[in-house]
């Protein structure tokens, strides 16, 4: 059997290769050169990046059998994420893989604008003991202002506590009950910006942020603050930051991360009270083997048909273990539904029903969603592009759960609204310990039949000879029945027979049968 291809794009460490284990084929290419990394990506199925490879949508279209991008660290400027997503492919990172290191270097970069140990170190290793020259400042009794109180912010704060600071801290979104238990006080940005002596920027660069800390920023601070900057480059307006040091406004810098990277020429490396450093933040070794063991266990979870908590493009979050079994069993209900129905609905229900729903079961939404399009498009669909796929075809979708179920533990019904107003229905459980799919119901019949390969659905008058009819159309083709089961609505007489066989019925067979029983709608599923 042919190994899943991953590239490795980029130097990794060892401990990324074992965590991958030997289920796959591992490949390298320098993914900086261009010219190397497209064709290196025509039959990969999952690419490891860090921060040097840009999988931009060419890249994408490049690799037409890749199903996983995985990004070994936090930022994902370098992947064309709405690229990926249309095609399809899951793109995974590691979210807190790097936030000790990066908490720490923050917190040097401060230690080292306050204490001038850049420039007094550069002096004494060319022979100058400028001992008076380079006084700094304590930290004890000071203000540290912490922009943004994410992950970072607060292991920031649990590390400077220790300096006997006052911390303050601005996040819009900030847990208040953290911060108190930090010992942090959440005010404006006004306010941190005017009190603070030490100001550190842990934001995401969003349109929001994008030059939050500029001109107009930088005018309200004290001409003492020195500033940090260990999240995203472009946060901090770097021209304004310089202007401000070049004129005694701002006391000095420590910064680790650019608007444009890598660079080597800026105003602010004209200035002794500014630290620098190439955006080391997730440079140690502790962090790089994280990310890499984190990405290489979630690439391992993607092609295997697994979900992945990690990835930033499939709105599924975490997945409880009981919840897990049901993936499939409402995948499969989805390609009965598209089966039933001849066609994809413009409104679809999930409703899920009994004491699953003690349980976060959104990501059954975007199961059906998968089985729904995955036999009427040729686009390859994921929990990835299936929400896509779905507003392109003017398909809303509702998740509805209900704490009890009648006659099962928990009962799964997809009901959709075809556009000429009809209305279809597929409901299924799981039953006994092996949690054996079964389908309970179909437009109103019920029935209880296990899930197979292939599967056969008539709605016909009922009336005496139609089963033996069924049966030997089907047993002179050769074709075994593994299932039936016949139910009646009372009131119409109308039937609906169920068959689950071994092979596939040829559709000329399909419709000898329709014809020999009178049937009013024949629906076939093949979920090969």
């Amino acid at each position: 059997m042919t190994k899943p291809v991953v590239l490795l794009a980029e130097e990794l460490s060892p401990a990324t290769i074992d965590a991958l284990g030997p289920d796959f084929e591992i490949r390298h290419v320098d993914g900086a050169d261009r010219a190397a990394l497209l064709p290196a990506l025509a039959d990969v199925d999952a690419v490891l990046i860090r921060s040097a490879t840009m999988m931009d949508s060419e890249a994408i279209e490049a690799a037409k059998q890749l199903k996983v991008i995985a990004r070994a660290g936090v930022g994902l400027d370098n992947v064309d994420i709405p690229a990926a997503t249309q095609a399809g492919v899951m793109v995974v990172n590691a979210p807190t893989s790097n936030i000790t290191s990066a908490a720490e270097l923050a917190v040097g970069l401060l230690l080292a604008s306050a204490r001038n140990i850049a420039p007094a170190n550069e002096a004494l290793k060319g022979g100058a003991w400028k001992r008076s020259k380079y006084g700094g400042v304590e930290l004890l009794d000071k203000t540290v202002g912490i922009v943004g109180f994410g992950r970072i912010g607060q292991l920031v704060a649990e590390r400077l506590k220790g300096f006997g600071v006052e911390l303050v801290a601005y996040d819009p979104y900030a847990n208040a009950q953290r911060a108190g238990q930090l010992g942090v006080r959440l005010v404006g940005l006004d306010e941190l910006l005017e009190s603070s002596d030490f100001i550190t920027i842990h934001l995401p660069k969003t349109p929001e942020t994008l030059g939050l800390i500029g001109k107009e920023a930088l005018a309200k601070v004290k001409p003492t603050v020195r500033i940090v900057n260990a999240a995203r480059g472009g946060v901090l307006d770097e021209e304004a930051l310089a202007n401000a040091i070049a004129e005694g406004r701002v006391a000095g810098a420590g910064l680790d991360v650019f608007a444009k990277e890598p660079t080597t020429a800026s105003p602010l490396f004209e200035h002794e009270s500014v630290v620098v450093t190439p955006h080391l933040g997730a440079s140690t070794e502790e962090a790089q083997e994280k990310a890499g063991i984190a990405v290489a266990k979630s690439v391992r979870l993607a092609l295997g048909g697994d979900l992945v908590p990690d990835a930033v493009n499939v709105s599924g979050g975490h997945v409880a273990e009981e919840v897990r079994p049901g993936l499939d069993l409402v995948e499969k209900l989805g390609r009965i539904f598209t089966s039933i129905a001849g066609g994809v609905p413009v409104q679809l229900d999930v409703d899920v029903r009994g004491e699953i729903t003690k349980h976060d079961v959104s990501i059954w939404e975007l199961s059906a969603l998968k089985g729904l399009f995955t036999d009427v498009t040729e686009t390859p669909v994921t929990y990835v592009n299936a929400p896509l796929l779905a507003k392109e075809r003017g398909c809303q979708t509702r998740l509805v759960t209900t704490a009890v179920a009648e006659d099962y533990r928990n009962v799964t019904t997809l009901r959709g609204t075809l556009s000429d107003g009809s209305v279809v229905s597929v409901a299924g459980t799981l039953t006994g310990p092996k949690m054996v799919q079964k389908i309970i119901g179909i437009n109103g019949f019920e029935l209880e039949i296990p899930i197979s390969q292939h599967l056969v659905f008539y709605t016909y008058r009922d009336r005496p000879g139609v089963i033996g009819a069924l049966g030997k159309l089907l047993g002179d083709a050769q074709i075994n029945i593994a299932g039936m089961q016949v139910s009646r609505n009372n009131d119409t007489h109308e039937a609906l027979v169920a068959l689950t066989v071994d092979s596939a019925i040829p559709g000329e067979l399909v419709s000898a049968i329709e014809k020999e029983i009178g049937a009013n709608t024949v629906r076939v599923a093949d979920l090969d």
